[in-house]
Parts: structure tokens; sequence; C-alpha cells
């Protein structure tokens, strides 16, 4: 089943793709060279489409766009992993300083794939440690990953693992990526975002975009032009607001005004079950599913 919102008159995917297609092309090697922050601070910013043009002029000065192969827009795929009982969403949930999401990223467009372990740190800053990994196994777990998700967990937090996870969301959009001409800040847009737990599939309004400020001390003139603008950063992460629209009965409340701007539809509910430890694994899916055969957002599944 998929679960579309009503479309607005505005398109994210060709915004995006209009500012990007006015800045100068800058090729992957020097985006490395320039911007390759592991270990960074994030903002986050939730804008309309329309907003795309009105901040053209002025980071036109300061940004060039990644191009590769004569494209400016990627198509990415990441599949997040989980407890049966969605531990690592809970723990982004309660805010806690040891916490941690893993996935597979996958870049379509290229069949790239990497392991990705996201840790965050002190004043909201973000480590991530990547390991190159079989794109055709992205929905999965393998050997080398769980190994390589241990030795990060026990070398950052002096932990190990949960021994359960399953697959539990699986995003998809279109990024698009500006580097700044002098400093190794970026910048990505994301359009055209999709959730899907396997079963149900729901799609993001295509009039927002999710635009991500990337630097080393938090403040980059990106943040400055679109404080500027009056957009302010909100607190939203793509996989806490995957669980939020796909597992209805899970509390979202840190989330809840970026899922309902972002989706346009209502967000996650009060918890309908007793416990977060009543959600159930279907072995044959390998992934936490909802009992009771209900679907998104309260919807019946079909």
């Amino acid at each position: 089943m998929t679960v579309l919102t009503e479309a607005p008159c505005s398109d994210g995917s060709a915004a995006v793709a209009r500012l990007t297609g006015a800045l100068p092309s800058m090729p992957l090697s020097q985006v490395l060279d320039r911007a390759e922050l592991q270990t960074r601070v994030d903002r986050k910013y939730l804008v309309p489409a329309e907003l795309c043009a009105a901040i053209l002029p002025r980071v036109a000065g300061d940004y060039a766009a990644l191009e590769i192969d004569g494209r400016r827009g990627f198509r990415y795929s990441s599949t997040y992993f989980d407890t049966p009982n969605l531990l690592t969403f809970r723990q982004h949930r309660q805010g806690r300083r040891q916490r941690y999401k893993m996935r597979t990223r996958t870049y379509l467009d290229s069949g790239e794939c990497m392991f990705e372990v996201k840790l965050s740190g002190a004043r909201n800053a973000t480590d991530k440690r990547r390991l190159p990994y079989d794109a055709a196994r992205r929905r999965t777990l393998d050997g080398t990953a769980r190994e390589f998700l241990q030795d990060v967990l026990l070398s950052a937090y002096r932990t190990n693992p949960p021994a359960a996870l399953v697959t539990s969301a699986t995003t998809d959009y279109l990024r698009s990526t500006l580097v700044q001409l002098t400093g190794p800040g970026r910048v990505t847009f994301d359009a055209s975002l999709t959730c899907t737990d396997g079963a149900v599939t729901i799609a993001a309004d295509p009039g927002m975009v999710l635009i991500e400020s990337k630097s080393e001390g938090g403040e980059a003139p990106m943040d400055r032009i679109l404080r500027d603008h009056g957009v302010r950063p909100v607190k939203i992460s793509k996989y806490c607001a995957a669980v939020a629209v796909l597992y209805p009965g899970v509390a979202a409340n840190p989330w809840r005004p970026a899922v309902r701007a972002y989706f346009g539809a209502p967000d996650a509910r009060e918890p309908f079950l007793n416990s977060v430890q009543e959600w159930v694994l279907d072995p044959s899916r390998g992934s936490a599913r909802v009992p009771n055969g209900v679907g998104c957002a309260g919807r019946p599944r079909s």
C-alpha cells in the first residue's frame, strides 16, 4: 500500500535543481578535499521549495554545487537497523548522550554502498564511521558489518551492540550538495523523501526541502543566510521521522512539529500498545512490524 499526501503546487526537487543549476560546479575529488567532515556539527532546516529561489543571490557568492557525470542531483537510499522494540529510536527520543544510528547508505546512481554508524557526541557533534558494503546486501547486516559495529561502539561508548537487530525503515530521496568556496563546510538539500518498512510507503510533502548545514563549528554561511530569511533550525531526523509515520503508536514527541510540516499528515500519536516491548518481529521479513494490522498514522493496512 502507498499512502501519499496531497501534492502542493511547488516541487522541491525542481526548486533545488534550479538553485544548483545556477551555481558553479565542483567535482567530487575537490569536494572530498575541501569538505570531508566525518566529525561535524549539523543544523537542519525544513523549508518550502520557494525559499530556494529566495536564497540564491546570497548562496551564489559562497557555494558551488557538486557535479558528477553531469548530474547535480543524486538518488540516495538508506536502510536503518534497530532492535525489534526500536531501542536506538527510543534513545534518540530520550536524548541520551550516548546514542547512535546504524544504516546502509546506497548511492543508487553509482551503485556504491556504505555501512555507517552515526555517533552523537558532545555539543550536538556527529561522528560518522563508514565501511564499504555490498549493495546487494544493503537490507541485511552480515558478519563484517556486525564486527565493525561492535568495534565502533566498544571504542566510542565501551558497550556492545544489541544482539537482535532487524531492518526497521528505508528512506529514499534526491540529494544535492553545496560546498563552501572557502572553508570545509557543506550543505545538503534533500527532496522527494519516501519512507517504507517494506509493506507501507509514505511520501513526504514534495513541496518541502530538508536542508542540512554541516560544518566544524555549527555557524556556516548557509546558517546565516537562512537565519536572515527568518528560518530557524528544527529538530528532525529522517530515521526518527520515518519511524514516527510508519509505526503508529510510537511516541515521537520531539519531532511532532517537524513531522506534521514534512508529511502534511497526522504524526505519531500516543502509544496504543501497553509497552514498546509488544512490537513483534516478523522472521520472514527480518524487520519489526506493527501488530493488529494497523498501517501508518492510524490508517488500516491493505
